[in-house]
């Protein structure tokens, strides 16, 4: 399969972790922080200067990733106000940034999570964060026209503290935008242990029929009731019986986007490329 890294889980000095890639034969680089800048900040001269060291190292670019619409409250937040505008004109940036650098897709977030969206038999009433599932699909709708438009893949992740944090949620996000032709579900089944959602059968299953566009994989081991996370080496978390039926149903069933190694994990001392370097092979060898 095409396995990848975010590359500034390495370092973002982007030179020197495309340098790291290539010492694991890793071919797909995923852009989301460059120096001090995130994807879509950079000028033109600091995009060229990313282009030129991407063909240098000969790599491809598996996804511009931006934090696109991240934060933004149910309650307040409009399409069309300022904050709105100003996500949306990033997200432009950031599919023009695509464009030049070959590259299929663009990811974005959902807005805060509010905790209960649906409830029955007396949660209806008194637990439901009324409209906030509603609200954000106005928020989201203006960027997959946009993406329509500019022949781009969107993939929205299913991340920790948004609205969008498991695959049933974004599965339902595409459909009811009827926007499974422009977005797809960016599979980090991590984050979705926080929202209680087995990676293996149940979210998988849950993204058959093409809803599936992009997967980053970390392990980790949740604590929701004392708000814990805990990021661990592959193999030593709660994903650590399922990483390979994941792997196993995906070459099965013949996917072909990118696999990306989120390297978030560091052994105590705050080194990022010492923990990439110490699970990177275990990635290898369940995903290659």
């Amino acid at each position: 399969m095409k396995l990848g890294v975010i590359t500034d889980g390495i370092s973002r000095d982007l030179g020197h972790a495309l340098s790291v890639m290539g010492e694991f034969g890793l071919d797909h680089a995923e852009l989301q922080f460059i120096g001090d800048k995130e994807v879509g900040d950079l000028d033109t001269g600091e995009r060229a200067a990313a282009l030129e060291l991407v063909r240098k190292h000969g790599k491809q670019v598996s996804c511009i990733s931006r934090h696109l619409f991240a934060g933004m409250v149910m309650a307040t937040s409009k399409a069309g106000d300022e904050l709105h505008i100003k996500h949306m004109d990033a997200l432009k940036r950031c599919i023009d940034m695509a464009h030049q650098f070959d590259c299929p897709l663009v990811r974005i977030m959902t807005g805060k999570k509010e905790m209960i969206l649906w409830g029955h038999h007396g949660a209806e009433k008194w637990n439901v964060a009324h409209g906030a599932w509603d609200a954000q699909l106005p928020l989201i709708a203006p960027a997959i026209e946009l993406a329509r438009a500019e022949g781009i893949t969107l993939v929205v992740e299913t991340g920790n503290g948004t609205m969008v944090n498991s695959c049933w949620t974004g599965r339902r996000l595409i459909d009811d935008l009827n926007a499974k032709d422009a977005l797809k579900i960016l599979w980090d089944p991590a984050n979705n242990c926080w929202a209680h959602e087995t990676a293996f059968p149940d979210a998988y299953d849950t993204m058959k029929g093409g809803y599936l566009g992009h997967i980053h994989i970390k392990d980790v081991q949740v604590d929701t009731p004392k708000a814990t996370l805990e990021v661990r080496p592959m193999g030593e978390g709660q994903l650590a019986g399922q990483f390979q039926p994941m792997a196993d149903a995906l070459r099965a069933d013949g996917y072909d986007g990118v696999i990306s190694f989120e390297s978030v994990y560091h052994p105590g001392n705050g080194d990022f490329e010492a923990g990439f370097r110490q699970n990177i092979d275990r990635f290898k060898q369940i995903y290659g």
